[in-house]
């Protein structure tokens, strides 16, 4: 992983590729964790949406053990309870879900907290609420949200980049939403620290892409 960022005294480390896991039931996503952590991911957030609350618990709690197994971080999208009862590194929660407020507040300082936003505003106001990293997009209509916000494209990646910057804001802002191989070089040029996928790793060859996004971020 490579992204120092810090919340309170805490630095954290942020990788530049956060695999997001996909498939039709639990076993399905614990065998693509298992693909992409074999290739050569660190970060898998584990989502699993309209799922059972004991489904989501005992994958993650298999997830944790792999993740483990390969010195990974484990972030778990939506829920605070999962990652207290599993001993995840922490939560990613979207614009719809608990506040990050509230979520530090339960999860205290020594846990990753990631949080998506669509514009500069929701970015400014996760950095109050001391997340360490921000998921922003989406880059492209991708089929995975089913609330899809406002689509940024590349010049809406550099215009919120720039601004960011510009007040010296140093946490990461990781790119996520319909990105292919082909958009990675361009999303480093707009400024983002890293890019968030899941069906990209799904492909025959994920390690050449692990590998490629790696190089190009210079980390792991």
């Amino acid at each position: 992983m490579s992204i120092s960022t810090t919340s309170a005294t805490l630095k954290k480390e942020i990788s530049s590729l956060h695999y997001i896991s996909q498939g039709v039931g639990g076993d399905a996503h614990l065998e693509h964790i298992e693909r992409v952590l074999n290739a050569g991911c660190n970060w898998v957030q584990l989502r699993m949406k309209n799922t059972p609350y004991e489904e989501v618990l005992e994958t993650a709690y298999k997830a944790k053990i792999r993740c483990d197994e390969y010195n990974a971080q484990l972030i778990i999208n939506d829920n605070v309870s999962i990652v207290q009862e599993v001993g995840a590194a922490g939560v990613h929660l979207g614009q719809h879900d608990m506040s990050t407020a509230e979520a530090r507040k339960i999860l205290g300082e020594s846990k990753i907290i990631g949080a998506t936003a669509n514009t500069l505003e929701q970015c400014v106001d996760h950095l109050k609420n001391g997340v360490d990293y921000i998921g922003v997009g989406p880059l492209r209509f991708t089929s995975t949200k089913e609330k899809l916000s406002p689509l940024l494209g590349f010049a809406g990646y550099s215009n919120l980049l720039q601004s960011y910057k510009q007040n010296q804001h140093t946490v990461p802002l990781i790119a996520i939403g319909g990105i292919t191989s082909s958009d990675f070089e361009k999303l480093k040029y707009c400024g983002v620290d890293g890019i968030a996928v899941s069906g990209l790793l799904a492909q025959p060859n994920p390690e050449e892409i692990i590998k490629q996004v790696f190089s190009l971020w210079q980390t792991h």
